[in-house]
């Protein structure tokens, strides 16, 4: 390709490009006019329909219905919102919109499109005055027709309610007065509705059905809730008043504190809640009133429980009294046994006063559980709280009571250990005496030519800490702590002679035997008696170890492995 060709291939995808460009452009262009010239025309139309027909219409219909002043005054006051609305408001919303109509065909971009906004504005705002305006004409216009409905229902309900009183009359002779005079009202009202409509008086006539609506839903509750009102104030609440009150009166009798239950308070403001309810009643005014004696029934049931939880802490505490009673006997003597021997323990095993400092503290925590005690019981007595109260501080009693029994049995544990130490040490003496009597007798039983030096030194340790540990057993006071590291040196010192002994006497025998075996071989080979003499040499010194290994390589030489055999020969 040359250069000039190249050149042209650029020129042309250039010039492609700005064309596409440029069509673009005029295409978002025209498309955003649209878009403009669309929108002000939307709200013409808008603007168009805010004043409709219907408004007009109706203004009409009230015009024809107008009978009296107050009616005539409301009329005027429509008409003129209705002329200011057709020939200020939108006359000047008119201008706005060929304002916009300008500024697009001048190009005025920015300033048409905040204009734009205030207009739609404009237009909404008019629109729901009017909306607001043709529902207020409406309300007098369709008056008729929704009035007839709604007392059409209204009578309905009424005469549900007239045979419901009419077929019950018995159970509504408490309020019998007050409601057939609402009888008589609501039949006024009815009489008053028709003459109202026949006169036009619409205005009036809202009232009157709203005065019909409100007496007839009143009746509703009244004849609904009378009954249940009659039952709960007049037969189920006095019955469980007089059962609580009889129950109330026995178990004070028997010993029962319940003043907290304050129930001859509430007693007296149940009765005078019932008679502000039936009081309430005689005018018709029900509201609230099944919910307050319900909630009285709810208390009194409630009794029940609360007195089955006095008679049930009852027995608790009786049992809480009894128990502690016999358990803090029981362990103020073993404490005090304890108290009084604390002196002669202190001697005896050397200890501090800080370490005896738990038995006071046992001693002063019976004494204050014996006075909380003391105090709860002559409550009880004089029945100054209730069971349920008297319970709870026996409880928390018996919690204490358990805790110092627990700090009580470590305190006997620990004492109780140093005598235990004391006689295991006594018995451990006689073990390690044994022991090391076991061990001489080794040392006397097989007859060794030489006896080690460190058996001596060791044996010499033994019986120093033998000596050490009886001093210290004969001693008064006794110092467990330290007789127990005396036992324990006196104990692996012995172990030690023993050990050394068993070993060495092993080490002999097996020596010896290997001696005699090796005999044999003697007259064999010069080699296994110059070996066999070496070893009965170290043998007669005492040097058993050296001898026994002379020996097993004397007789290797003609018997490889004798090692093993004269190990398992000696096991």
């Amino acid at each position: 390709m040359t250069r000039e060709t190249f050149l042209l291939i650029a020129v042309g995808y250039y010039l492609l490009t700005m064309i596409i460009v440029l069509l673009v452009l005029l295409i978002m262009n025209k498309r955003y006019k649209n878009s403009i010239n669309n929108e002000i025309n939307k709200l013409e139309r808008e603007k168009n329909l805010i004043i409709s027909s219907s408004i007009l219409s109706e203004l009409n219909k009230v015009e024809a219905l107008v009978n009296n002043a107050e009616l005539k005054k409301k009329y005027k006051g429509w008409l003129k919102r209705f002329e200011n609305m057709r020939d200020e408001e939108i006359p000047k919303i008119t201008d706005d919109i060929i304002e916009l109509q300008n500024d697009f065909n001048e190009k005025n971009y920015d300033k048409l499109k905040q204009n734009l906004i205030d207009v739609e504005v404009n237009i909404n705002y008019l629109k729901t005055k009017s909306d607001f305006l043709l529902n207020e004409i409406k309300e007098i216009t369709l008056s008729e027709e929704r009035n007839r409905e709604t007392v059409i229902k209204l009578k309905s309900d009424y005469r549900e309610i007239r045979n419901l009183y009419n077929s019950n009359e018995k159970d509504f002779e408490i309020i019998k007065k007050p409601i057939e005079l609402q009888f008589e009202n609501v039949d006024k009202l009815f009489k008053a509705f028709e003459d109202a409509m026949e006169k036009n008086e619409y205005l009036e006539v809202g009232k009157i059905v709203k005065a019909i609506d409100d007496i007839i839903g009143n009746l509703k509750v009244v004849i609904k809730e009378t009954k249940l009102i009659i039952n709960l104030g007049n037969v189920l609440i006095p019955k469980r008043i007089n059962d609580i009150n009889n129950i109330y009166h026995k178990m004070k009798v028997e010993g029962f504190n319940l003043e907290y239950l304050n129930i001859e308070y509430n007693i007296d403001e149940a009765n005078k809640k019932i008679q502000d309810i039936f009081s309430r009643l005689n005018v018709l005014n029900v509201v609230d009133s099944v919910f307050e004696l319900k909630t009285m029934l709810d208390y009194f049931d409630s009794l029940y429980n609360d007195f089955d939880k006095e008679r049930l802490t009852k027995t608790l505490y009786e049992d809480y009294k009894r128990n502690i009673l016999i358990k803090v006997s029981k362990l103020e003597k073993i404490n005090n046994e304890l108290y009084r021997k604390i002196d002669d323990i202190k001697y005896s095993y050397d200890l501090s006063d800080d370490e005896v400092l738990v038995i006071s503290e046992i001693k002063e925590s019976f004494n204050n559980i014996r006075a909380s005690y003391d105090r709860v019981v002559e409550m009880e007595r004089n029945k100054t709280l209730a069971y349920s109260h008297l319970n709870k501080e026996m409880e928390i009693l018996n919690n204490k009571l358990t805790k110092t029994e627990e700090k009580l049995n470590v305190a006997l544990r620990t004492l109780g250990s140093l005598k235990e130490d004391e006689i295991r040490a006594r018995d451990q003496l006689d073990e390690i005496k044994d022991i090391l009597s076991q061990a001489k007798e080794k040392v006397r039983s097989y007859k060794l030519p030489v006896i080690p030096k460190n058996y001596y030194i060791e044996l010499s340790e033994a019986t120093l800490a033998i000596n050490e540990m009886v001093k210290e057993l004969e001693k008064r006071p006794i110092s467990i702590k330290t007789l127990n590291i005396r036992v324990d040196n006196a104990r692996d010192l012995v172990l030690k002679v023993y050990n050394t002994i068993n070993e060495t006497v092993k080490t002999a025998k097996m020596a010896e035997t290997a001696i005699v075996y090796g005999n044999r071989y003697r007259v064999i080979n010069k080699d296994v008696e110059l070996g066999l003499l070496k070893a009965e040499t170290a043998f007669y010194k005492g040097n058993f170890k050296n001898s026994l290994e002379n020996a097993i390589n004397a007789i290797n030489i003609i018997e490889p492995g004798i090692h093993k055999r004269l190990l398992e020969e000696y096991k």
